[in-house]
């Protein structure tokens, strides 16, 4: 693209489409935050916070596990060139998580109540941010003849022109699934951080799941777990105890309540 002074401008699907599905998924919660009896403007005054919080712990935990294969040879200032994709979902999730505590802290904002909020926005946002991946050919899947499957251009995936599960794809329309049911969730809560609480144990599954179709891991632990998996598996339980937590301390103060 022409930009000023002769010079041009490229513009990277990733990107593009990475940050809609974070503007779109922090608008859906600022609209469910008036409904839960917080402003609008509380929510998307988390955006900058969060934002970074995610960038910087994706960006962290994928040079952490890609060092060897794809950063230890090459500049240092690799390290940031997100542009060229890169992000771990799971360390954007740790990242977003610690800075929300924070800024919740900070603004004096009820956190599982807001957790709540955004938790099906987190999964809106994942169905956008996973067609960048489609874009920019990361995350493919494994080589298959089913007649759904995708080409990529030559070059763009080791797996060269072969037709390949559309896992990006997959995922994309899991995460909007699972929006779809946390969105309907949210509005029949039963106590705080209940639709948080589940959003984690439904994407661990999803995502599971998805990981079985997944082409694009060198690794894999104990032979057969992908990253991914291992993962999900660490966060699977955090989501059952936390669900279990935050549901009978609402117990010990609802008096008389019995669910």
């Amino acid at each position: 693209m022409p930009f000023l002074g002769g010079h041009s401008l490229t513009i990277y699907w990733y990107g593009v489409l990475v940050a809609t599905g974070f503007l779109v998924g922090l608008w859906n919660a600022s609209r469910r935050g008036a409904r839960a009896g917080l402003s609008a403007e509380s929510i998307m005054d988390l955006g900058p916070c969060l934002l970074i919080g995610t960038l910087m712990g994706a960006r962290a935990l994928y040079v952490i596990s890609y060092w060897q294969d794809q950063f230890a040879a090459k500049p240092w200032w690799e390290i940031f060139m997100i542009q060229h994709g890169g992000l771990v979902y799971y360390g954007g999730l740790i990242g977003a998580s610690v800075s929300f505590i924070f800024c919740a802290w900070w603004k004096k904002l009820p956190l599982w109540r807001v957790a709540d909020v955004l938790a099906p926005g987190i999964a809106l946002g994942q169905a956008i941010g996973r067609l960048g991946c489609l874009m920019n050919g990361c995350c493919y899947g494994k080589p298959t003849s089913l007649p759904w499957a995708i080409q990529f251009p030559p070059g763009v995936i080791e797996a060269g022109t072969a037709g390949v599960h559309p896992t990006e794809i997959y995922e994309s329309i899991l995460d909007f699934g699972l929006f779809v049911g946390l969105a309907w969730f949210h509005g029949r809560r039963r106590f705080d951080g209940q639709i948080f609480a589940l959003y984690l144990l439904g994407y661990a599954l999803l995502r599971s799941f998805v990981e079985i179709f997944r082409g694009d891991y060198s690794t894999c632990y104990l032979g057969f777990l992908t990253p991914g998996q291992v993962a999900s598996a660490c966060i699977l339980p955090i989501g059952l105890v936390l669900y279990w937590r935050l549901r009978l301390a609402a117990k010990a103060t609802t008096p008389g309540r019995t669910d």
